[in-house]
């Protein structure tokens, strides 16, 4: 369903980055729009919709309260709004079982890093098996200009140098989709990252479904002459792919993001560009919700 969804206040501390500005921009003015008052009396601003986020799930004990540190965070930033939690599988809550407990206008924001299965098919058929809710799939997080700050914070984190070395380099370990879009999202998040670390090499690769694997990548970049190797996660919280990625860093392997602050806000991001969208169920029209300034 793609009924209007008004727009929630908005709270993203800190200075702001070209990607967030403009739905941050648009946030405030419609909070602003709400409180005009008409005959002497505020207008009442309708509540926000919930913003659902959306894990994969894992058997891993470490990635729920990876997560939910993450969504504390969230919620941190903009009060008042509500977040909840579902799973496409392995843990619960699952996703079908939030969906089914909430009613009015929700926001499904995946926790995943680009166009693959289960953001362009799983979400909105998730959406379609709830028809008591008003509600929208945002874009994954990646690629963004936030999400390259989280993977450079938590690279910076694991002892990976700040500075330019030539002969440094780093693999971006993903989860892998057979989905082009997904692989064209990791390589736009690879060329981010690697503008993040002053061109630092960066080769994305993958824990399934996609080539090349991390050992391969890590073979490739010593063949062109770099020597310092370092792993960066692309992933939420920790698990069997995350683990099984960092195991092959021939030198420093960074965490899963978790609760990174530049995460927090693109959770945020990605829900605000989502209530800007015409069509709310295709994750792909998020990339129009810009506003020319």
């Amino acid at each position: 369903m793609t009924a209007p969804i008004p727009h929630p206040p908005s709270a993203f501390p800190g200075p702001l980055g070209a990607g967030d500005l403009a739905a941050e921009i648009s946030a405030q003015l419609g909070t602003r729009l709400g409180r005009v008052r008409l005959h002497g009396f505020h207008r009442p601003a309708p509540p926000p919709p919930t913003l659902v986020a959306v894990a994969h799930g894992s058997r891993d004990p470490r990635a729920l309260p990876a997560v939910r540190a993450l969504l504390g965070r969230v919620r941190a930033l903009r009060p008042g709004l509500p977040v909840r939690l579902g799973h496409i599988e392995l843990n619960r809550p699952l996703l079908a079982d939030t969906l089914a407990g909430l009613d009015g206008a929700a926001v499904l924001v995946p926790l995943l890093f680009g166009r693959g299965h289960h953001v362009t098919h799983d979400l909105p058929a998730a959406l379609r098996d709830a028809p008591h809710l008003t509600g929208r799939v945002a874009g994954p997080l990646g690629p963004h200009t936030l999400l390259a700050e989280a993977l450079h914070g938590r690279l910076l984190e694991a002892g990976f140098p700040g500075a330019r070395d030539p002969r440094g380099a780093v693999v971006l370990a993903a989860a892998g989709s057979r989905s082009p879009r997904s692989a064209r999202d990791t390589e736009h998040t690879a060329r981010l990252l690697s503008d993040r670390l002053g061109g630092t090499p960066v080769l994305p690769a993958y824990a399934s479904a996609a080539e090349p694997t991390v050992p391969d990548a890590v073979a490739a970049l010593r063949d062109r002459g770099h020597d310092r190797i370092a792993v960066a996660s692309c992933f939420t919280a920790p698990g069997h792919f995350a683990t099984r990625c960092a195991a092959a860093a021939p030198g420093p392997a960074a965490a899963p993001l978790g609760d990174h602050p530049a995460l927090a806000r693109l959770v945020l991001h990605r829900y605000d560009q989502a209530l800007l969208t015409r069509t709310g169920s295709d994750p792909e029209s998020a990339e129009a919700a810009t506003v020319a300034v």
